[in-house]
C-alpha cells in the first residue's frame, strides 16, 4: 500500500492504478471490518483507503456500477458521527445538532462523457459532494433531486457548514437556497378567430399528435375537459407515466405525475398523486388543451362549449405546487421529467422575480429544453402596471402578458341620486333584490385596514344589511374582502380599484352579491356618501355581454418591461387572453355534487401563458419541422396592434398601451400559421449573447450545460441577438443585423416600412429583401441614430419595422430609451 500510496499519492490517481488500489482496499473495508470500527481506533491505510474512493466519487471517474455499489456500502457502513469528527465531510447537524437544514440548488461540473453516462452514475457523482453523515442522519436522504436534463448539479438539503466545506471541493461550481416560486375557456378561441369547421384550427388538426407538458398544481383527471374520445394513442417517442390509476389516465391525459420531495423533507408530508387539489393546475392544462365540452358555463354565466387552445393535443401533467408554494428543487424536477418524457411544448405559470439567467433556474431547465427542440411558454407576472416586474425574461422563452377578452359578466352599482356604474361579478343570484340598501364605505374610521376590508377590520362597524364599499388591494384577496363584508353582516359589496388598476374590473365568484368598478367609479360613489347623510345603492346584475370594442386592452396586472436581466431584449414577447377565463375546475362553485362538469372564471398571466401554450402546439402541429425559435417568431411578427374597434390597443388607464406592456402585440394564430418569414435562433446562438451580457464562462456554462470559454467566442451585443424585436439604448449610433427565413411563397419580394419615433433616424440596409426559394435565408442591418432633437435622458419611446410583401407583413417593435 505504500508503494501505491507514498505522499498519498493515491489520492490523486487515475484509472490504470485504480483496479488495484480496490483490490487492497476491498478487505480492509469489508462490511466485518468496519463492524469492529467502534471497538478500535481506525487505521490509518482504512484512512486512505476512504480518501482514495471519496476522491474518485468526487473526480467523477467512469467505475463499473459494481464498484458504485461497493462506494455507496462503504459510505453507510463506515461513515457515522462516531467516527467522522474532524472530516472535512462532517455535518454540522451531526455534532451540533443545531444547524438548520435549507434546500439548495447545486451547479457543478459536468460529469465526464456524461452524455453516455447512466442517470446512477450522475447521482453517484453528485452525491459524491455531500457530507458523507448525510447518507444516514436522521434517516433522511438530504439528496433531494438528481438532476439529468435541465442543469449540470442537484438539490441538497445542507447546513450553511456543510455548503461551506462543498464549496472547497473541486468540480463545485455554485449554489444557493432554493426560491419558492408562485403561481401567477368558453369563448376565447373565438376570439381569437379559432373556428372548429375552417381555418387555421382545422388546418392544424387541433394540435393532433403534439404533446403539451404542464407544470402547476397538478389535474383532476375526470373532467370532461380531459376525454381522451377520438384522440389518438400519443407518437411512439413518449416514455412518460402516468401516477394515477391506469384507467384515469387516457389518450388525451397520457401522463401526470407528482414531485413534492422537498415538500415530503421539509414538511414531513407524505407521497400524493399529481391530483390537483387547488384548481389552478386544471383550469391552466384545460386552457391549454382541454377538450370540447359542451354546456359549459359558471354559476350560469358566460355559456357555451368549453374547449382548450390544442383540443387534439395530449396533455402531460407535472405537480410542482402544493398550495401556493412551488418549490424550486421540485420545479426544475418536473421540467427535468418532461424532457425525458418527451414533450414538445412545455407550459410554466409560475415563477420568481427577474434575475441573472444563470441564478434562474426555470431560464437554466427552459434552455436545456429547447436545446431538444421544446418550446417553453411562461407567465410574465402578475406585478403591473409597474414597469422591470417581469417574470421569465430569458429570450429563449415566450414570455406572455395578459389582456382581456370582448366578453364581460356585468353587474352595476345603481345610487340613490340615480347615478349607476357598470363593474363585473361572477355571481349573480336570482333572487337577490334590485332594491336600494344603504351604503356605506368601509374607510369611514380612517384606518387603512377597514378601507380594504382585511380581516377582523369591520367587527366594530355597523354594516348589517347595508352595501359596503371596499377598496381593492393592501394584500386582501378580492373574494377575502367579500367574506369579511359578509361575515360583518352585510348584504352586498362594492370594490372599487386602486387608482394603479384605473379601469380593469375583473369577474370573480365572490360570496356575496357584489360589483367591481373602476377607480373612477369608486371617486364618484365615495363622493355621492360624503354628499348625503343617507347614501343608498343596489347591485343590478346584467349577465354575460360580448363585443366590448375596446378589448383586447391590457390589465393592470399584467407585469411590464423593461427587461431587468438584459435591457437590450425587449420584453413581454406577446400578450394574449388572461382576464375572466373560463376552464376546467376539480370543484363545484354552487355545492352542487352531481356533476362532473364544473368550471370556473380565474384571470392571471397564469391564463395568458396556456393560451400561448396550446397556439405554440398547434403551430407545431402545423409546421413540424419549425424551432421554438421559429414558432416564437411567427407568434411575435404577426402580432395585432389595433383592438377589435380598429384603434391601438388601450392599457388600465384607457391611454395607449405602450410597448413594455404589450411586447410584440396580441397574437393572432391564423396569421401566426404563415408569417411569412421567422427570425430564426439555434441553441448555441444564445452562447456569443451570453458572453456578451459580462458573464463568467462558468456562469455562461451553467445555462448552456457545458464548458465555454468566451474567450474563444465571439461575444455580441444584446441587439445582435437574431431576435424579432429591439430594444435600444439611444447614444451613438448603432447598427444590428438580422437573418429572415423564408417560410412563405419561394418567389417572393419584401419591401420595408419604417415607424419612428420623433429623436430617432432609423435606416435599413438593403431595404428590399427578394427570395427565390423556401427557406431561404437574407440578412439586412438596421441603423439607430439620435437625430439630436431634444429628449430628455431615460425617456423611452417606441416604434415598428415591417417587411411588407404582397401576401404578408412582418413586424417587429422597437423600444427606444434615451440616454
Amino acid at each position: 500500500m505504500e508503494a501505491l500510496c507514498s505522499k498519498q499519492k493515491c489520492l490523486n490517481t487515475h484509472l490504470p492504478h485504480t483496479q488495484k488500489l480496490l483490490r487492497i482496499c476491498r478487505p480492509l473495508l469489508s462490511p466485518s471490518s468496519l463492524y469492529m470500527r467502534t471497538k478500535q481506533p481506525v487505521t490509518e491505510t482504512q484512512n486512505l483507503c476512504i480518501s482514495l474512493y471519496s476522491r474518485l466519487m468526487k473526480r467523477g471517474l467512469r467505475l463499473n456500477m459494481a464498484i458504485f455499489r461497493f462506494l455507496a456500502l462503504v459510505v453507510i457502513l463506515y461513515f457515522s458521527p462516531v467516527i467522522s469528527q474532524g472530516s472535512q465531510f462532517s455535518s454540522s447537524i451531526e455534532t451540533t445538532g443545531k444547524s438548520k437544514l435549507q434546500t439548495y440548488i447545486v451547479h457543478v461540473k459536468q460529469l465526464e462523457k456524461s452524455t453516455t453516462a447512466q442517470h446512477e452514475d450522475l447521482e453517484s457523482w453528485h452525491r459524491s459532494f455531500l457530507p458523507f453523515t448525510t447518507a444516514t442522519s436522521e434517516n433522511h436522504d438530504r439528496l433531494v433531486y438528481s438532476y439529468k436534463n435541465v442543469i449540470n448539479g442537484f438539490a441538497a438539503r445542507l447546513t450553511e457548514e456543510e455548503l461551506r466545506a462543498m464549496e472547497n471541493m473541486d468540480g463545485f461550481i455554485s449554489a444557493r437556497p432554493e426560491k419558492m416560486l408562485r403561481l401567477q375557456t368558453t369563448h376565447s378561441p373565438n376570439f381569437l378567430g379559432l373556428h372548429k369547421e375552417m381555418g387555421f384550427w382545422k388546418e392544424s388538426n387541433f394540435g393532433k399528435g403534439v404533446i403539451i407538458g404542464v407544470l402547476d398544481s397538478g389535474v383532476l383527471p375526470s373532467h370532461p375537459s380531459f376525454s381522451g374520445e377520438g384522440i389518438p394513442p400519443p407518437p411512439a417517442k413518449w416514455k412518460g407515466r402516468c401516477e394515477f390509476m391506469a384507467s384515469e389516465c387516457n389518450n388525451k391525459l397520457i401522463g401526470a405525475r407528482s414531485f413534492n420531495v422537498t415538500a415530503k423533507a421539509t414538511k414531513g408530508v407524505m407521497a400524493e398523486p399529481p391530483l390537483d387539489d387547488d384548481g389552478h393546475g386544471t383550469h391552466t392544462a384545460s386552457t391549454a388543451a382541454g377538450a370540447f365540452v359542451k354546456n359549459a358555463d359558471v354559476l350560469g354565466n358566460a355559456k357555451g362549449t368549453a374547449v382548450g387552445m390544442a383540443p387534439y393535443a395530449h396533455l402531460a401533467i407535472y405537480k410542482v405546487c402544493f398550495g401556493p408554494d412551488c418549490p424550486e428543487s421540485d420545479t426544475i424536477a418536473g421540467i427535468d421529467a418532461a424532457i425525458e418524457d418527451g414533450v414538445d411544448v412545455l407550459s410554466i405559470s409560475l415563477g420568481d422575480p427577474a434575475a441573472p439567467f444563470f441564478q434562474d433556474n426555470i431560464a437554466v431547465s427552459s434552455f436545456a429544453a429547447i436545446q431538444k427542440g421544446i418550446f417553453v411558454s411562461c407567465s410574465a407576472g402578475n406585478s403591473g402596471p409597474f414597469n422591470t416586474t417581469l417574470s421569465n425574461e430569458a429570450p429563449w422563452i415566450l414570455t406572455v402578458g395578459a389582456s382581456s377578452i370582448d366578453r364581460r359578466i356585468k353587474s352595476a352599482a345603481e345610487l340613490g341620486n340615480g347615478k349607476e356604474f357598470d363593474g363585473e361579478t361572477l355571481f349573480q343570484p336570482s333572487d337577490f333584490p334590485a332594491t336600494q340598501l344603504p351604503l356605506i364605505y368601509s374607510g369611514m374610521n380612517g384606518k387603512p385596514e377597514s378601507a380594504v376590508c382585511a380581516q377582523g377590520s369591520l367587527n366594530n362597524t355597523d354594516v348589517k344589511g347595508k352595501v359596503v364599499l371596499c377598496d381593492r388591494g393592501g394584500g386582501i384577496a378580492r373574494l377575502d374582502k367579500g367574506s369579511e363584508v359578509k361575515n360583518a353582516g352585510g348584504a352586498a359589496m362594492i370594490l372599487a380599484n386602486q387608482e394603479t388598476d384605473g379601469f380593469s374590473t375583473l369577474a370573480d365568484a365572490h360570496v356575496l352579491p357584489a360589483t367591481h368598478v373602476s377607480y373612477a367609479a369608486g371617486l364618484e360613489i365615495k363622493a355621492y356618501i360624503n354628499s348625503t347623510t343617507t347614501p343608498t345603492a343596489a347591485i343590478l346584475f346584467k349577465g354575460t355581454v360580448i363585443g366590448d370594442p375596446l378589448s383586447p386592452a391590457i390589465t393592470s396586472f399584467s407585469s411590464r418591461g423593461p427587461c431587468f436581466a438584459s435591457p437590450g431584449i425587449l420584453k413581454p414577447d406577446i400578450i394574449g387572453p388572461g382576464v375572466s377565463i373560463l376552464a376546467a375546475w376539480p370543484f363545484s362553485l354552487d355545492n352542487t355534487i352531481n356533476s362532473k362538469s364544473t368550471f370556473n372564471i380565474m384571470s392571471g398571466t397564469s391564463m395568458s401563458c396556456p393560451h400561448l401554450s396550446g397556439i405554440a402546439a398547434l403551430l407545431k402541429s402545423s409546421h413540424p419541422d419549425w424551432s421554438p425559435a421559429a414558432i416564437k417568431s411567427a407568434i411575435m411578427t404577426t402580432a395585432d396592434l389595433l383592438n377589435v374597434g380598429g384603434e391601438p390597443i388601450i392599457d388600465e388607464q384607457l391611454l395607449p398601451a405602450d410597448i413594455f406592456a404589450t411586447g410584440a402585440g396580441h397574437v393572432n394564430p391564423t396569421r401566426a400559421n404563415d408569417p411569412g418569414l421567422v427570425y430564426d435562433i439555434q441553441p448555441n446562438d444564445y452562447i456569443p449573447y451570453l458572453c456578451g451580457l459580462g458573464y463568467t464562462d462558468s456562469e455562461v456554462g451553467i445555462i448552456a450545460h457545458r464548458s465555454i470559454k468566451c474567450s474563444e467566442e465571439s461575444s455580441i451585443p444584446e441587439g445582435q441577438l437574431n431576435y424579432p424585436s429591439f430594444s435600444v439604448a439611444l447614444g451613438p449610433p448603432q447598427t444590428f443585423t438580422r437573418t429572415v427565413t423564408n417560410v412563405g411563397e419561394a418567389f417572393s419580394s419584401y419591401t420595408v416600412t419604417v415607424i419612428a419615433p420623433q429623436g430617432v433616424d432609423v435606416s435599413v440596409n438593403p431595404d428590399k429583401l427578394h427570395f427565390s426559394k423556401m427557406n431561404q435565408k437574407l440578412t439586412f442591418s438596421v441603423t439607430f441614430r439620435h437625430n439630436g432633437s431634444s429628449r430628455k435622458s431615460s425617456e423611452l419611446a417606441q416604434g415598428y419595422i415591417k417587411w411588407v410583401s404582397a401576401k404578408h407583413s412582418v413586424g417587429s417593435p422597437i423600444s427606444f430609451m434615451f440616454k
